[in-house]
């Protein structure tokens, strides 16, 4: 989950637990998770992460690779994309606080 971490360091970041001052505070924010790092886009409050790619394959080695739910089969990683080259822009008209 990243909201929790990305609440918790804009919490920190503000120095405060005013919703306004949170929400300005996670603007830029990154944060660590269990797919890379994921950053928080000023313009929409969007999360930006990598994009993964995977096929649904047969186990080939079952002492090497996942056995998804017991099934026999496992997610296998094609490509990745970093958020840089999967982030699409946005026509969000964000209405700000004090604005």
């Amino acid at each position: 989950m990243h909201v929790l971490p990305a609440l918790a360091g804009g919490i920190a970041k503000a120095k405060s637990t005013d919703p306004v001052k949170v929400a300005f505070a996670m603007e830029g924010l990154t944060v660590k998770s269990f797919s890379g790092d994921v950053t928080i886009r000023a313009a929409d409050h969007q999360l930006q992460q990598p994009l993964y790619i995977a096929t649904w394959k047969k186990l080939s080695d079952p002492k090497k690779q996942w056995n998804a739910e017991g099934t026999g089969y496992t997610w296998v990683q094609d490509k990745v994309f970093e958020p840089y080259v999967s982030s699409t822009p946005t026509s969000c008209q964000m209405k700000r606080p004090g604005a």
